[in-house]
């Protein structure tokens, strides 16, 4: 296998094995519309084999970010047709990341509204909000009618993604959000079908990942993970606990034959992620940066040594749309400017040159 050969992930179709990873910008102002500057942004890295959109909140409560886009209402949802037009047009494939923050938000940033979580328990820290920095709440434990009315939710925004054009969607699994939550055992502390053998803790993501499948096409969803990540307070300190759980949740969910698993870990070719891979037993996009920035090299090796069929990209796919062409042709690469990741406008975002420029 070669990085710049095409792959099939389900029903996708990619001309290399370079994705963009989905990367939080904050750029769609307080309506969560993408406009302009998101159009043109991912225009821009068309080239990468897939493009895997921000994290976007399928139901208000459950918005993360000031300035997150949403896929909640009509207007965004022609907001992303613009954008799925624009990267078609450049030749690319574009899958919507949806993303339910859980308890990683607060009121002055979702509207108001309550914070939602499997259990009752606060994230230490501060969030940042339209007030400025403000502690995080502690969340409102969903009920399980409640959590299904959030699995439709992430259905219907599933179903936004794909009529306004988009290849697919990938569900949000990783970082601390709502669906990595459940997984966690330091977030969720539940007694009921959802909460504490490694089976229960997995049933919510199955039961969400399954109805999105069910509604789309699995060949048009993926599922992104990040085990012993251990941000965001969901701690998952116990190898053997972390294989139980990501293990009962691959094994339901492999009969689906989901488009892919991609996996968020600073060793995608070690153990753990190899043995989650077989479980899965479908594509695998790795990704290593989070606190590394993956790099040529690195993801050369995966791919030729077989250790997964995509490598998932961020910091260098910010600097330099036209990363494929300077990583198949060696060409020196623009260096990322961390200060503009999160600072709106187009500085950082759409003004970063091209080899041709």
């Amino acid at each position: 296998m070669d990085l710049f050969t095409p792959v099939a992930l389900g029903e996708l179709r990619l001309a290399n094995r370079v994705a963009l990873a989905p990367l939080t910008r904050m750029r769609a102002g307080a309506s969560g519309v993408p406009g302009d500057l998101l159009v043109e942004h991912y225009a821009q890295r068309a080239g990468l084999g897939l493009v895997v959109t921000e994290g976007t909140y399928p139901r208000p409560a459950s918005q993360a970010f000031v300035g997150q886009p949403g896929i909640v209402t009509d207007e965004q949802q022609a907001g992303w047709a613009r954008v799925a037009d624009a990267v078609h047009e450049r030749g690319g494939q574009i899958v919507m990341q949806v993303m339910h923050g859980g308890r990683v938000t607060h009121p002055d940033v979702n509207g108001g509204r309550r914070v939602e979580a499997p259990s009752a328990i606060a994230i230490q820290g501060s969030v940042h909000t339209e007030n400025g920095k403000q502690p995080y709440p502690v969340p409102h434990a969903l009920t399980v009618a409640e959590a299904h009315e959030v699995r439709d939710d992430f259905v219907a925004a599933a179903r936004r993604a794909v009529a306004a054009g988009l290849d697919g969607v990938e569900v949000h699994g990783a970082n601390g959000y709502l669906l990595h939550e459940f997984l966690s055992p330091a977030a969720n502390v539940r007694d009921d079908q959802y909460g504490g053998s490694p089976e229960n803790r997995a049933r919510f993501v199955v039961e969400v990942v399954t109805a999105v499948a069910e509604a789309v096409g699995a060949g048009r969803v993926g599922l992104r993970i990040s085990p012993e990540h251990g941000i965001q307070d969901a701690l998952e300190p116990d190898r053997d606990d972390v294989l139980a759980t990501y293990g009962a949740l691959l094994d339901q969910l492999r009969p689906l034959g989901l488009a892919y698993l991609s996996v968020l870990h600073r060793e995608p070719a070690g153990d753990l992620v190899q043995e989650l891979r077989r479980r899965f037993d479908g594509p695998l996009m790795a990704n290593s940066g989070f606190g590394t920035v993956t790099t040529r090299a690195e993801a050369l090796e995966l791919v030729e040594a077989a250790h997964a069929e995509v490598v998932a990209v961020g910091r260098p796919a910010i600097a330099n749309p036209d990363l494929v062409e300077r990583w198949r042709h060696e060409h020196p690469e623009n260096e990322p400017d961390a200060s503009t990741f999160y600072a709106g406008g187009a500085r950082g975002y759409t003004d970063y040159p091209t080899l041709s420029a």
